[in-house]
């Protein structure tokens, strides 16, 4: 086997890995759901009961048609948010149900 004396980080050779193991997409689904509890608090955590990404649009079921109608305002600026906090635009449409 071949040697290179090419320097390579830790961190670019796991993105590689990822993207070669097509690992990345379950690691998004992972990422949407930890940054949803983060970005919307504790509060909201307990009216959420499940979270789905799908084809780049975020499904989250709520179990309180109250918040529902008050976070369908805020669509726009939550999906911002949400893909700030997550540095790339992995989400473009936000469906509550």
């Amino acid at each position: 086997m071949k040697r290179f004396n090419d320097d390579f980080s830790i961190g670019d050779v796991m993105k590689e890995f990822m993207k070669a193991t097509k690992l990345e997409a379950g690691l998004d689904v992972i990422n949407v759901k930890e940054t949803w509890y983060k970005m919307m608090g504790p509060a909201f955590k307990n009216y959420t009961e499940q979270i789905e990404l799908k084809r780049q649009t975020l499904y989250v079921q709520l179990n309180s048609s109250v918040v529902k109608q008050e976070l369908e305002y805020g669509k726009s600026k939550i999906i911002k948010m949400l893909n700030e906090e997550l540095g790339k635009d992995l989400i473009k449409e936000i469906v509550f149900r």
